[in-house]
């Protein structure tokens, strides 16, 4: 009952003085807000990119490989010039590798390019065109908000039908309903079966299908050479549920070899991709952003530790007499210690959830007017409480200390 009897009267005694000395508080509030603020935003942003990057990966899906020209992955030793000489997948391979895979719940055929999209007297321009086989609806992971995906029939026919995303279509459209409606691209007019739900702006600041329109590949050919060098070719293929991933994996090659007619000394002219290689590179790049914000933000709480330890020193020049009568009158060391070391440590807090308030009001501000899903974590609540209490132990212990080793006799005596 004593010590917690002790340790209220520091609490009130530390209360007191920061009430008293407004000015004085509000100069120790600013250093360690600004502080908490810095490196509690940088955190969040970064928590935020690693989500949605995360996100992205996840739906390109752990049991699919991607065909494609040149690795995902970036390595030092790769000849990039003997890469890019390399032929890219044509939908014969894909053809072909349909006949002959058995491991595979689905194949599908994609080229990409940017599109301006019109509606009447509306455009939108840098829109991502992405023609596909039917089965791409099987291998990557999206919701049709409205309509429907084009049929098997509509597909393999080549039918004037597309899927729009959710921005492209509030830029065409406004507030009416796309589906059904005409679009015009290159010239040719497409009928709107779909609308995509809306994914938001990812971490690396692209959205997604938002601003893409989805075309059967058969659609494409009186429009697009396929063979143009400025598409991006790849061919998609999922492993069945029971078939591991690297069973899969070594069919391809072997197919793909026999396909190319590559001899047994030559290398593999082709790439095969998967989401866990992004995954991993990215592990590399959020592992240095990361320390990148610890350095930033370490600065910032540095130096609103130093304020809150000169305040504090000030503190203490200015109550020597007081503390000099608190000793005469029989009060002990350690609570003269506890009192200091409270009210630093209660000034570290307060500046610390000012620094939040902050940064909350900040993720609001970027969820409502870039329409993106950052949140104020619980984790980085704790961290930066947790962060503030051992700055205001740090900031406050040696003033207090020197505050509890004052002779009472010397320090009712001392003038200012």
């Amino acid at each position: 009952m004593m010590i917690i009897k002790l340790i209220r009267e520091s609490f009130l005694f530390a209360f007191q003085a920061i009430i008293i000395n407004k000015l004085r508080t509000f100069l120790s509030l600013l250093g360690i807000t600004i502080g908490i603020f810095a490196i509690i935003s940088v955190f969040t942003i970064l928590d935020w990119m690693e989500s949605s990057i995360r996100e992205n990966i996840a739906s390109l899906g752990d049991k699919t490989i991607y065909i494609d020209k040149m690795p995902w992955g970036f390595d030092m030793n790769v000849d990039w010039m003997e890469i890019m000489k390399r032929p890219a997948p044509s939908i014969r391979e894909y053809e072909e590798l349909k006949g002959r895979l058995k491991n595979a719940e689905a194949l599908a055929f994609l080229v990409q390019s940017g599109v301006t999209v019109k509606y009447r007297n509306n455009s939108a321009e840098n829109i991502g065109f992405l023609s596909t086989t039917h089965d791409f609806a099987d291998i990557r992971s999206f919701e049709i908000e409205k309509g429907r995906y084009y049929s098997l029939f509509e597909s393999r026919s080549g039918k004037n039908c597309a899927i729009i995303g959710a921005v492209l279509a509030e830029k065409l459209f406004e507030n009416a309903n796309p589906v059904g409606k005409t679009i015009t691209i290159r010239g040719k007019k497409l009928k709107v079966l779909g609308v995509l739900k809306k994914e938001g702006m990812g971490g690396l600041g692209d959205d997604g299908f938002d601003r893409a329109v989805l075309v059967p590949i058969n659609f494409t050919k009186s429009i697009i050479n396929l063979r143009s060098k400025s598409l991006h070719p790849m061919i998609l293929v999922k492993a069945r549920e029971d078939v591991p991933i690297v069973e899969l994996r070594d069919d391809l090659v072997a197919n793909m070899r026999s396909i190319r007619k590559l001899k047994p000394d030559e290398k593999d002219n082709f790439a095969l991709n998967q989401a866990d290689l992004i995954a991993q590179s990215m592990d590399a790049v959020f592992s240095g952003i990361n320390m990148g914000g610890w350095i930033i933000g370490g600065f910032s709480i540095l130096v609103g530790g130093f304020g809150i330890a000169n305040i504090m020193f000030v503190s203490v020049k200015e109550r020597t007499k007081i503390i000099g009568i608190q000793k005469a009158l029989g009060a002990k060391s350690i609570f003269i210690l506890q009192e200091f070391l409270y009210e630093s440590i209660l000034l570290s807090l307060v500046g610390g959830i000012f620094g939040l308030l902050l940064v909350l009001i900040g993720t609001i501000v970027m969820r409502i007017s870039l329409d993106v899903n950052i949140t104020l974590t619980f984790g980085n609540i704790f961290k930066a409480m947790c962060i503030s209490g051992i700055i205001g132990i740090i900031s406050g212990y040696s003033p207090a200390q020197s505050a509890s080793r004052l002779d009472p006799v010397e320090a009712m005596g001392t003038t200012f």
